[in-house]
């Protein structure tokens, strides 16, 4: 047997419609593996949601990441884990439009657009835990949409003044030899928008997006998440703005000499 660390990060959820949620970032998933020399491995990455065009529909669900093969046991056990003999990530829930009911639960929930409440994170159940809720919106105070949630953190609610929640900050890995960012939540949208992965410094974002603003007339699209992170896409503006498509994940193993 072989000893390998590894990191497992799903397809971030993209975002909603209109004053909407955030895309909820892939699920996380980092540690250490005994694997069997000379069997084989398969290895799926996970795309990224796509972007809600209607408020009728959330954002697209991320894809699920996994290792499978000889050796490997899920774990732990996940309820619902479709895949035998594999180490999974599950995609992140995408965010919800105005007027929806709730934020998709996934690796990380996706945000509730205006009025909706945020997806439940760690869906189905890992531990440690690879992901977080959604965060909020609410009608009184009249609310933006909701952050999606991140790898290390809820996604932040809206607030009054059609504000947009932050998305969930991310969670960070050394596996390639220096400090990365992955797995953002996309940031909420509204007439303010919002910071996806909570912050507005691009290299700590897990490649979250931001979310849109827009004043009246204004329909502006979230910004999408960032290729190989697994963040969350950005939820659209008021104003009817598209939300943003989630990041796809990644997978690294690194075997221990």
């Amino acid at each position: 047997m072989t000893s390998v660390d590894y990191l497992v990060v799903a397809g971030g959820g993209g975002g909603g419609k209109d004053t909407a949620g955030g895309g909820g970032a892939g699920g996380f998933r980092t540690g250490t593996q005994s694997i069997s020399a000379g069997s084989d491995y398969t290895i799926v990455v996970g795309g990224g949601g796509v972007g809600a065009t209607s408020t009728a529909v959330n954002g697209g669900f991320g894809g699920d990441s996994y290792i499978q093969g000889t050796g490997i046991t899920i774990n732990p056990s996940a309820p619902g884990n479709p895949y035998a003999n594999a180490l999974t990530a599950f995609g992140g829930g995408g965010g919800s439009g105005a007027y929806s009911s709730f934020g998709s639960n996934g690796g990380s929930g996706g945000g509730g657009g205006y009025s909706a409440t945020g997806g439940t994170g760690n869906t189905p159940s890992t531990s440690p835990s690879q992901g977080n809720n959604g965060g909020s919106s609410s009608t009184s105070p009249v609310s933006g949409g909701g952050g999606g949630g991140g790898a290390g953190g809820a996604g932040s609610p809206g607030s009054g003044s059609i504000v947009g929640g932050n998305g969930g900050v991310a969670s960070t890995s050394t596996i390639s030899g220096s400090t990365v960012y992955y797995a953002g939540g996309g940031g909420g949208g509204g007439t303010t928008g919002s910071l996806g992965g909570g912050t507005s410094t691009t290299s700590q974002k897990g490649g979250g997006g931001d979310g849109a603003g827009g004043s009246p007339g204004a329909a502006n699209t979230g910004s999408p998440g960032t290729s190989n992170t697994g963040g969350g896409g950005g939820g659209g503006s008021n104003f009817s703005g598209n939300g943003g498509a989630g990041g796809s994940g990644i997978v690294i193993i690194k075997i221990n000499q």
